[in-house]
């Protein structure tokens, strides 16, 4: 398979932005163990600065954290999404970027939140995610990762009734680990869980990960 390219990403989200918050901007309040994940993590980071809802979509993740006193941005790649984000989530900061090369700079953020944020990155570019997010997180800040788990690639020309050109991956939950420990990252908690029912959401089991960034990046140590 030939891996697209991140303007055929960008395209594809600006184009399906309106149904995409049709479809998935309310989607936290059927999903509980989600819910109680980004608790968790609005508990860790409430109070220690800036955390970022990354590949924040609409900001429904952002939104969420506001509203239990974090202080929180969102950046995605998609200009669609962001401009969708900053209406319907007034008080949040949204901004446009790549999260393989964030225009932020080092130890920025006391905080990530990135649910389903790799969706569309091969292995390779979930590396180097991996290793942007451990560069502007602040020593000792938290990471929570979530994405589907499996091995297969799917390609979607039409999404919603949108033309786009995606690809999404699934991945092992030891691989996306080793990923992170590559960076730096010092894992702490690991959960996964079946999907919720076919009107909820694409029915594949789940990952979440917490882990935090270590003082010394083991890439360069």
């Amino acid at each position: 398979m030939i891996e697209q390219n991140t303007s055929e990403v960008q395209t594809s989200y600006d184009c399906v932005a309106d149904e995409y918050v049709r479809h998935i901007y309310d989607e936290l309040r059927h999903k509980p163990l989600d819910r109680q994940l980004l608790d968790k993590f609005a508990d860790n980071v409430r109070g220690t600065g800036l955390a970022c809802d990354l590949g924040c979509g609409p900001g429904q993740v952002a939104r969420y954290l506001y509203e239990r006193g974090v202080v929180v941005c969102g950046v995605d790649l998609s200009l669609g999404m962001v401009e969708r984000a900053r209406q319907l989530n007034p008080g949040i900061d949204f901004h446009q970027g790549d999260m393989k090369a964030l225009d932020v700079p080092d130890e920025s953020w006391s905080g990530i939140a990135a649910f389903y944020a790799i969706v569309n990155l091969p292995p390779s570019e979930v590396a180097q995610a991996s290793r942007e997010m451990w560069r502007v997180l602040r020593p000792g800040g938290l990471l929570l990762l979530s994405f589907h788990i499996g091995d297969e690639v799917f390609h979607e020309e039409n999404l919603w009734g949108c033309a786009v050109c995606l690809d999404f991956y699934l991945f092992r939950p030891e691989g996306v680990v080793g990923y992170l420990r590559a960076a730096g990252f010092e894992i702490h908690e690991i959960v996964e869980r079946k999907p919720y029912a076919p009107e909820v959401e694409y029915q594949s089991r789940r990952a979440y990960i917490f882990a935090r960034k270590q003082l010394v990046n083991l890439t360069t140590a």
